[in-house]
């Protein structure tokens, strides 16, 4: 299959919690998501072994991140669990099980604080 690039589609059924977030994290970074981070959480919560955190510039930006990720996952055979916050656009959640990937604007993601919550201190 190949993608709008022109380049090869790989899929990611099957793929590891760790390769799955990795790529989430290029998805986002492509379309200028803002202080990107990866939290292991395996240790601390049963619900995921990984957070994809990430900040929007705007509730605009926060969509299309989301509307990017849930699009380029499902190229790859991926399809996700869940999707939340699709009326607030403040803070979006897409639920891939192992991987849970948070979409916050600036001020949703400093209010919530998920980064410090789910990290060493």
């Amino acid at each position: 299959m190949d993608n709008i690039n022109g380049g090869e589609v790989k899929s990611l059924v099957g793929c590891t919690p760790k390769e799955l977030a990795d790529h989430i994290y290029g998805v986002l970074d492509s379309k200028k998501a803002k202080d990107i981070k990866i939290v292991k959480v395996s240790d601390k919560t049963v619900i995921a072994d990984y957070f994809v955190l990430a900040n929007g510039t705007s509730s605009t930006h926060v969509k299309s991140l989301e509307d990017e990720v849930e699009y380029k996952l499902g190229l790859c055979g991926v399809m996700p669990a869940h999707v939340e916050g699709r009326d607030s656009n403040s803070w979006m959640v897409i639920d891939y099980s192992s991987v849970i990937v948070h979409i916050f604007d600036r001020e949703a993601r400093e209010f919530y604080n998920l980064d410090k919550l789910y990290t060493d201190i």
